[in-house]
């Protein structure tokens, strides 16, 4: 196996190291974890969705969410670039089933992101949105080259523009939402990492005839995996579940304790509530749902603009959800995460799990 690292470029960034750690809500990948992330010579990612929840501006002004919510990311965006220097690269990853989408990605470009992530859906129209901010590298998350091209075309036909590049994900191995719109879809050979991730660097290499980089996610856990997916024409990758359990993680030490006792039988998947599978560990309030009964705190802010619990009550907030996982509520919360929780074993730092990947980093100048 080549130990050959390829450079990641994305627009006018390139971190020293072609490492991408992913998005995770609510909260769970905030400014500390992302800073650091950044700090380390990676792209560190804040993940946008439900930022407020805990802020002032929400809770003691009353002010309205999706108000206090874009100016939240912004001050992320600010604790984050005070811990990752000038030349730390940082990403926000905003869904695109979220219902202000729009005003995140502009929140997130005028707070001073270098990338924005998106998936959660197709994000056809994000150029237009931030058509005023053309050095912000935009790389959406896809699952195959269906979706690759399509988002390829769409902008090049009505703006003029092409992705910075693509985060392939594999829905077999990833956490929270997936890339699949059904469950059968999860395990579905085409969209494995072996089959998607090549399509897509051909698509790229000849629909395209274009040089962005691919950058696979899902089920990257080390440094094995990383050159693996090298070895498939990825020049990057991104990862999720491991960074979530370290000291600089934003999440409360319960949540981390939940990663380090997931055993294999403990991770399913969920219909969630925005009409995605998704990968969670099963504790009792995921038990009792896929048994058929739970009970949801009240809706707070609307968040999903598909939201089958808002619609009928059939499921929960999963914002709340999210949200008390975030605080270690291990009776009432969603702990999402990826197929690889099963591997955590202790609470790590970033520097350590940065040292796993690239070795030689201690040998390089910081």
């Amino acid at each position: 196996m080549s130990n050959n690292t390829p450079t990641l470029r994305l627009g006018k960034h390139q971190p020293r190291y072609p490492l991408i750690q992913g998005g995770m809500g609510v909260g769970i990948s905030g400014p500390r974890l992302a800073g650091n992330v950044a700090r380390c010579g990676a792209v560190g990612t804040i993940a946008s969705v439900g930022l407020s929840h805990n802020s002032p501006h929400f809770v003691e002004e009353k002010m309205n969410y999706f108000d206090s919510n874009a100016i939240v990311i912004k001050e992320t965006l600010q604790q984050a670039r005070e811990i990752a220097g000038p030349d730390g690269v940082l990403a926000v990853n905003c869904m695109v089933a979220l219902t202000d989408y729009d005003r995140e990605v502009r929140a997130a470009a005028e707070g001073g992101a270098n990338v924005i992530i998106s998936g959660a859906g197709l994000p056809l129209r994000l150029p237009e949105y931030l058509k005023d901010f053309p050095d912000v590298a935009l790389v959406p998350i896809v699952s195959s080259p269906k979706a690759a091209s399509l988002i390829a075309r769409r902008w090049e036909k009505h703006y003029g523009r092409q992705p910075d590049g693509f985060v392939v994900e594999t829905p077999a191995t990833a956490g929270g939402h997936l890339g699949a719109t059904t469950m059968e879809q999860v395990y579905d050979p085409a969209l494995s990492l072996e089959v998607a991730l090549p399509g897509v660097v051909a698509f790229v290499r000849d629909g395209m005839k274009s040089d962005i980089p691919v950058i696979a996610a899902g089920g990257i856990w080390d440094r094995h995996d990383m050159l693996r997916a090298f070895e498939m024409g990825a020049k990057g990758v991104q990862v999720g579940t491991r960074f979530a359990c370290t000291v600089e993680g934003d999440a409360s030490d319960r949540f981390k304790q939940a990663f380090i006792d997931a055993k294999e039988e403990d991770v399913v998947l969920i219909h969630s509530p925005a009409g995605l599978p998704g990968r969670a560990i099963k504790n009792p309030f995921v038990a009792k749902y896929l048994e058929g009964e739970v009970e949801s705190n009240p809706c707070f802010a609307n968040c999903l603009t598909h939201c089958r619990y808002r619609r009928d009550k059939e499921t929960f907030c999963i914002a709340m959800a999210l949200v008390d996982a975030f605080n270690g509520n291990w009776e009432k919360g969603l702990f999402f995460c990826g197929s690889n929780v099963t591997k955590v074993d202790r609470v790590s730092t970033v520097e350590e799990i940065m040292d796993d990947f690239f070795p030689d980093r201690s040998q390089q100048s910081e």
